[in-house]
């Protein structure tokens, strides 16, 4: 069960436009780094430092497959956060859109 101080913690996470808009695209789906930033037209530092810190916070998971991280959503001991990411606008037409691309990842 979270702590007071471990929820405010996330909220902090969360009150970010960026990492709130990646959290949303991660529940459409799995993504790679290369992925987020062609979505969000932000270089890749920038981020990798969002992910870093909703790593930390724990709010995503990563994998490597060969030199790409993917990264997926960890909610599912934080029922507060999927409530809140239930009311976030869908990211779907950015997800279509990365589909239609070609992509650096493959």
């Amino acid at each position: 069960m979270d702590t007071l101080d471990t929820m405010a913690e996330t909220f902090k996470l969360l009150s970010d436009k960026t990492r709130l808009t990646i959290l949303s695209l991660l529940k459409e789906r799995e993504l790679c780094v290369c992925n987020i930033v062609d979505m969000l037209q932000m270089s890749q530092p920038s981020i990798s430092q969002h992910l870093r810190k909703m790593k930390a916070g724990g709010l995503v998971s990563e994998s490597r497959r060969g030199k790409w991280t993917y990264y997926a959503l960890t909610i599912d001991d934080k029922p507060f956060v999927n409530e809140i990411l239930s009311h976030i606008p869908s990211q779907s037409s950015k997800i279509e859109w990365l589909d239609n691309q070609e992509s650096v990842c493959d």
